[in-house]
């Protein structure tokens, strides 16, 4: 047991100096804000494709989606995976990356709180925008914490909390050196490690004892926890869940801001094949592990270890050789990192660019520096968050939820909808944050004591609500813009779609 912890830590050692040694000679090139927050929009498609999709996928699909989907729904959790390649990867590319990139380019925008100041012409939509980001990214980046942390415990018996603040130091560390540029630089090494991983993962969990290789899988998938039969409300629970975490990205502004780098028109089309498949295998492969869970253990030894352990100790079980165990240990470092760093960089920028620095009336070089200072800021808080006792599908639905609810209605509709009103996407925003607050606000009550049974209910429906959120906000943004219109929105009209994307 000795000799493989050595050679796990020399393979993660490895992966470390190569990332660090990407950070430092990237970093110098990171001269400006732009720079910093959107990579000056050089980014060509392999960069921008395998920095959207290592953003996307974590340790928290991973660990904690794979092991609950498997639990709760056997085989049937693939479904999330092949959603989020097909609409999380697949169609968000191809509705929004081109149009995206258009207008962030010729407003010169770099945060999604501008581009709904550039839409609408409100100042105070942009403020609430900031707030929003910053304080519920949190939980998402909580999220991640204890995903890898769960990883490392029972793999290589390292401390929760001494985990969680190397991935601190690291993710501080890359975007201390330069930003959007590192981290994409970054990104493209790790989307390599995770698609190389995932892959040699998938041959060896299929071909353990406890599978069985495709035979084994055959059999598994005509048992009773293989394709097995489910209630409505399991059906409800699994497609709200194939919802939120494919469609959610539509709002996410760590993920739009993805689109704001892109260099040019044809990398965004050429980055839409790179993405779905980059989706289909390790969003994929990642769901299919977790859905093998009842191969290797019964739903009482499950619920006892909690969701959150179901797939380190699965990964613990398959007897993975040294050298893949440190490689798969890598993935999750890789995924988790990226993540880590790009809701950390999204919502510091966020906070510093469109929040602080108007008011402050910060030159350049002082906004650079005081987005670095809230990114660690934000990375120790998230540290705080996730030494709370809040299950990973929990913290990140929360997230996923109160932000995709709120903005990815008026976000998407403006790119396409010429007749969306300031106040048609109020409306949007309100109706979706309200919606998606309920299990949010209902978990931060069971924290303070609170131990009625509906609020504890309600509290673990966070996919649903959050699916809720985005349909509400649409509704709202179409009626809204209906009932509320004003001359200025007319003029803001005129001034935005100026310049119309190219059509196929």
């Amino acid at each position: 047991m000795q000799a493989q912890q050595i050679g796990i830590w020399v393979t993660i050692g490895v992966y470390l100096l190569l990332i660090v040694f990407v950070g430092i000679w990237t970093g110098r090139k990171s001269k400006s804000v732009a720079d910093f927050t959107v990579g000056g929009r050089q980014a060509g498609a392999w960069l921008s494709a395998l920095s959207y999709g290592t953003a996307y996928f974590s340790a928290v699909m991973f660990v904690g989606y794979a092991g609950g989907t498997g639990l709760k729904y056997g085989l049937w959790g693939i479904l999330a995976g092949i959603g989020n390649a097909i609409f999380g990867s697949y169609f968000a590319w191809k509705v929004l990356a081109r149009r995206t990139r258009d207008v962030s380019a010729r407003l010169k925008l770099k945060t999604m709180p501008q581009y709904f100041e550039a839409r609408y012409g409100s100042s105070a939509m942009k403020t609430f925008a900031c707030i929003v980001i910053f304080v519920f990214m949190v939980p998402y980046s909580a999220s991640v914490y204890k995903g890898l942390a769960s990883v490392a415990d029972v793999l290589l018996g390292i401390n929760y909390e001494i985990c969680m603040v190397l991935i601190a130091v690291l993710a501080a560390l890359l975007l201390l050196f330069g930003g959007y540029l590192v981290q994409a630089r970054a990104d493209f090494v790790q989307g390599i490690v995770m698609m190389f991983g995932i892959t040699l993962l998938i041959v060896f969990v299929l071909r353990c004892e406890h599978v069985g290789g495709l035979a084994g899988l055959a059999e598994y998938a005509r048992g009773d926890h293989g394709f097995t039969s489910m209630s409505g409300s399991n059906w409800v629970a699994l497609w709200a869940t194939v919802l939120m975490t494919s469609f959610g990205t539509w709002g996410l502004p760590q993920m739009i801001q993805k689109y704001f780098g892109i260099r040019d028109d044809n990398q965004a089309k050429r980055g839409i094949k790179i993405s779905t498949f980059f989706a289909f295998l390790v969003a994929g492969g990642g769901y299919l592990i977790g859905s093998l869970c009842y191969r290797f253990f019964t739903g009482d030894e499950m619920k006892e270890m909690g969701q959150d352990y179901i797939v380190p100790n699965l990964l613990k079980e398959t007897g993975l050789p040294t050298v893949l165990l440190g490689i798969v240990l890598m993935l999750l470092i890789a995924a988790s990192v990226s993540t880590l760093c790009s809701v950390t960089l999204t919502a510091s920028s966020t906070l510093s660019i469109d929040f602080i620095a108007p008011r402050a009336k910060m030159q350049d070089k002082k906004v650079r520096l005081l987005t670095k200072i809230l990114c660690v800021l934000f990375i120790i808080v998230s540290y705080v968050v996730a030494n709370t006792d809040t299950p990973i599908l929990d913290m990140m639905s929360y997230s996923w939820g109160i932000i995709s609810g709120s903005f990815l209605a008026p976000y998407v509709l403006a790119l396409y909808y010429k007749k969306l009103s300031k106040g048609g996407a109020w409306c949007g925003i309100l109706g979706g944050f309200c919606t998606a607050m309920v299990p949010a606000g209902c978990k931060i009550l069971t924290l303070c004591g609170v131990e009625n049974a509906s609020v504890v209910k309600l509290a673990g429906f966070g996919p649903q609500f959050a699916c809720a959120a985005m349909i509400i906000s649409i509704i709202l943004c179409m009626v809204g813009s209906k009932i509320f219109r004003t001359e200025s929105d007319e003029s803001t009209q005129e001034f935005f779609y100026k310049g119309v994307v190219e059509s196929e």
